[in-house]
């Protein structure tokens, strides 16, 4: 299959033709397993998209519909499979081409590009910070990526494998000289690879398990995470040094990986005591595994002899304690001792349980007690070869390994653990009336917040193995007693977190404190110490309109000021931006969350608490996503402040993080916006700063008046919602192990925020990252009687402050997505013909709205101006996604007629599974 891209500039011509081959290779796949017809049928298809797309030709489009409508059940399935691999092979071709486009900015020494830890830490020195105030930043700083237990994935993990095996060997004929010989070997390897894509069964047959998502997230950490993450501390340490010389202090562990997967119980019933153990034992048997092939591979690789080299008398006596006694390596100081290192690692990794098949034979030897003491031992060989003129040999594997260790320990990641607040209410009020009669869910607010207070204070436990309790109780409280045995086992740093969702009153807080008091988390006192941060999750725009009273009422309790005394009187919130989009819509969303930080960074402030920010942030606008860089530079002034995490979903964690070097350069994004965030002075509204607040306060009202008008004050707009996109058949794709309900109800409130926006991705309305905009800004300029002063205020908040600015990017990188012409399309699925035409009118009267004001804002006439890497990219490959949109559309309306015949319930799954991909931020 020939694909003529067009790629404006000559430094895209490489992937041009990398698309070009890919494209090559999956038709002579499909000529070969198919026959001609097949391939001549996908051709022609092919050929008539792009030219109704390059000549916006009304005969092509007739011509293709024609076309798609004839197609039987089976050639169906046959041209849906085909558009979907040549979309996710145009997708590792850009990749690749990131990374190409990266490597020739470096070789040719080129200016620091943006969102690059040298070009952060350069900003920071030329505003006169000293390396010292930069080592001392990094000293109380925090950063985290967190992977989460939803994912709207819908890739399965052997067709990422082959997508990995495609990128590797496109790697090879980017970077290497290949002979004649070796570059048919790679072709053949290449096709090898897509041959098997093609024979390979797209979707899965079953809803993916806890332990799938368990297993699928452990593989960022083997691919990327534990080499990558080494290295971007590598990198802060040498220019540092470059600035500061060699005595640069050792920059402590900030950036950590989190993950809810396997902690995550809020509405997902399947995750258990015995899930949450399995998750860190896991976790840990791969941290151990990795310790060891590398202490193994460093050991064969330091050959030093002490008959050439000196070694310090610490280095000796490790050597001397070794188990080793090979008399082939008696001058060998260095293997004995990393023998010795590995000895102790094996004996760890069974102690924790880990079944271990040692690399090579080992005698016995005494397990870590902790993960101090291997980094100890390390340190020991390192700072032997450094004052031994070996700093080469000390500052390769060893350092990474070592740096490795600080970061990942002997858990590997710090697991959350998440639950309801109403779960957490139904527990305590349990317990309390079992232990002492009172009748808990009767108390006002206050009266909860005093009986809360007395109980956790009290040494007695409430808790009774003689009394009954129901099965949600019974499952919390097992939960909770294995939170305190994962503690002991493997360290605080596996499991620091629990965040309450739908917190709604200090109450909501103090019952997990007192929860954990229960298992011994939690030690009283007068000097009481918390072993987990607390955390509550703030999602509706209710929520986040009130968590400044609910945390100001909090703070004011001296019992609770000494819980957060031995956190370091560090308090983390979390915010949802899911819900709270679903809730109040784009723009609403996005300035109560502002205004929320705002007002929390004030708050903790005066009350002398460090704020702690974790963004609950999805793959879409919709739900928070877009640029991470200019998202964290878009924070209000102090509220990052050198403390961020961040979740990462669903296909984002994929395309994040599956590549290595991609994955590095987004831990990169994530340093370098918040060093700069927390230490360049960016509050650059100033005095500006009320006129904005004003102004976008009253787009706000506006913009929710229209969503809500909309979404739930329009009769019959969940029946349009239903019928009008795939929601339903989503619930077959089995993308995640939880429910796509909070409740069994089909209800938009209880609707989680993954499905509601993945279904208007895949239909492309994409109502979720702009609807309410344009008739926000027409009224603010309109009915306001701002006339031409009010464009001209808005245009100048979108010159000068970056929270606009990121707002009208990312609204505009959905709306570049949207197609209101295939969206009107499966508008034709809603049976009422007046309902239709009503709530259809309404969005594209909107879509059209929001355009123009866009425009006119930022003084543009076309979307993406500012981003024309984003726009040929969906340039390129929308003529191979529509046609997978308007099959869908007759596929939902035979399958919806009646026709239950398994190809079309197949077909109309790997169309949704091409859209998204092609998205690549679908839910």
């Amino acid at each position: 299959m020939s694909s003529q891209i067009s790629i404006d500039s000559d430094k895209d011509s490489p992937l041009r033709e990398d698309i070009r081959m890919l494209g090559r290779m999956l038709g002579d796949t499909l000529r070969e397993q198919e026959g001609d017809a097949v391939f001549d049928l996908i051709e022609n298809i092919r050929q008539t998209a792009v030219r109704m797309h390059r000549e916006k030709s009304s005969e092509a489009r007739q011509h293709l519909d024609m076309l798609l409508k004839q197609l039987g059940n089976r050639d169906t399935v046959m041209v849906v499979r085909a558009f979907n691999y040549l979309s996710q092979l145009s997708n590792i071709a850009e990749d690749i081409h990131h990374n190409r486009r990266r490597r020739a900015h470096l070789c040719a020494g080129s200016e620091h590009q943006e969102g690059s830890i040298a070009l952060a830490l350069e900003r920071v020195f030329a505003g006169g910070a000293s390396g010292n105030t930069v080592t001392e930043f990094f000293k109380e700083t925090a950063m985290s990526p967190v992977l989460t237990a939803h994912p709207t994935e819908v890739q399965r993990k052997s067709i990422l494998d082959c997508h990995s095996t495609i990128a590797s060997l496109l790697n090879e004929r980017d970077r290497l000289q290949l002979t004649p010989e070796e570059l048919k070997s790679n072709e053949e390897g290449l096709r090898r690879a897509i041959l098997t894509l093609w024979q390979t069964r797209m979707l899965r047959f079953e809803r993916l398990t806890v332990d799938d998502e368990i297993k699928n997230g452990l593989s960022y950490y083997q691919h990327t995470f534990l080499t990558e993450v080494p290295h971007v501390y590598a990198e802060i340490e040498d220019i540092l040094e470059g600035s500061m010389g060699k005595d640069v202090p050792h920059i402590p562990p900030f950036l950590r990986i989190g993950s809810w997967i396997g902690g995550d119980r809020d509405g997902n019933p399947f995750v258990s005591d015995k899930t949450m153990l399995s998750a860190i034992e896991r976790q840990s048997a791969l941290a151990l595994d990795y310790y060891m092939k590398q202490t193994h591979q460093i050991g064969r690789e330091l050959s030093l002899t002490s008959i050439l080299v000196e070694v310090s008398d610490e280095l000796d006596k490790l050597a001397a304690s070794s188990p080793d006694r090979a008399i082939s390596r008696k001058d060998e100081p260095y293997r004995r001792a990393l023998i010795g290192i590995y000895a102790r690692l094996v004996a760890t990794s069974k102690q924790l349980g880990h079944t271990v098949t040692p690399l090579r034979p080992v005698d016995p030897a005494e397990p870590y007690k902790q993960c101090t003491e291997f980094i100890h031992e390390l340190d020991i060989v390192i700072n032997s070869l450094k004052y031994h003129k070996s700093y080469y040999l000390a500052n390769g594997s060893l350092r990474h390994l070592r740096r490795a260790a600080e970061v990942f320990g002997f858990h590997l990641a710090s697991l959350d653990i998440r639950q309801h607040s109403h779960v957490h209410e139904h527990v305590v009020a349990e317990l309390l009336q079992n232990s002492t009669g009172v009748c808990y869910s009767e108390m006002s607010e206050a009266e909860r917040t005093q009986c809360l207070l007395a109980e956790i204070s009290n040494h007695r436990p409430l808790f009774s193995p003689y009394l009954e309790y129901s099965e949600t109780s019974q499952s919390e409280l097992r939960i909770l007693k294995m939170m305190a045995e994962i503690h002991g086992r493997f360290g605080h740093n596996s499991l620091p977190n629990y965040i309450i969702s739908k917190a709604d009153n200090a109450s909501d807080i103090l019952e997990v404190a007192l929860l954990l008091k229960e298992v011994g988390l939690l030690e009283t006192g007068e000097i009481p110490n918390l072993h987990l941060n607390i955390i509550p999750l703030f999602e509706t725009i209710d929520d986040l309109r009130n968590c400044i009273d609910i945390m100001d009422e909090l703070f004011s309790l001296p019992y609770y000021r000494k819980l957060l005394n031995s956190r370091g009187d560090v308090q983390e919130i979390m915010l949802g931006y899911s819900d709270s989009n679903k809730d109040g819509g784009f723009l609403t969303a996005n300035w109560e969350l502002y205004k929320a930080e705002t007002e929390l960074t004030k708050l903790f402030a005066k009350h002398s608490i460090k704020l702690r920010l974790f963004h609950g942030r999805g793959g879409t606008v919709g739900r928070g996503g877009g640029p991470s860089y200019q998202a964290i530079l878009a924070q209000p002034p102090g509220s990052v402040n050198g403390q961020i995490r961040v979740t990462e979903q669903g296909e984002v964690i994929s395309s994040k993080y599956a590549n290595p070097e991609i994955g590095r350069r987004n831990l990169e994004i994530l340093v370098s916006a918040t060093v700069e965030s927390s230490l360049l002075n960016r509050d650059v509204s100033g005095t500006h700063t009320e006129r904005y607040f004003q102004a976008i306060e009253s787009l706000s009202q506006g913009a929710f008046s229209a969503y809500r008008n909309l979404v739930y004050e329009t009769p019959g707009f969940r029946k349009y919602f239903q019928e009008s996109t795939p929601i339903r058949e989503i619930a077959g794709l089995f993308i995640g192990s939880r429910p796509s309900s909070r409740k069994k109800s089909e209800l938009i409130e209880d609707l989680r925020a993954i499905p509601w926006v993945f279904s208007w991705s895949v239909n492309r309305s994409t109502i979720p990252g702009w609807y309410g905009f344009g008739s926000a800004v027409e009224e603010f300029i309109s009915h306001k009687g701002q006339g031409e002063d009010g464009l001209k205020l808005l245009q100048e908040m979108y010159q000068t402050w970056p929270f606009m600015q990121t707002l009208l990017s990312n609204m505009d990188m959905v709306l570049a997505k949207t197609d209101m012409g295939i969206a009107s399309s499966y508008a034709e699925l809603v049976t009422d013909s007046n309902l239709r035409e009503e709530v259809l009118t309404c969005i594209q009267e909107e879509y059209e709205r929001s355009k123009k004001w866009l425009f006119a804002i930022t003084k543009r006439s076309e979307l993406l101006t500012d981003n024309p890497t984003l726009a040929r990219s969906i340039r390129n490959r929308t003529p191979y996604i529509d046609p997978l949109n308007h099959l869908q559309i007759e596929l939902l309306r035979r399958y919806r007629a009646g026709d239950k015949d398994d190809s079309i319930k197949l077909a109309i799954h790997l169309a949704i599974n091409g859209v998204a991909g092609w998205l690549r931020n679908s839910g």
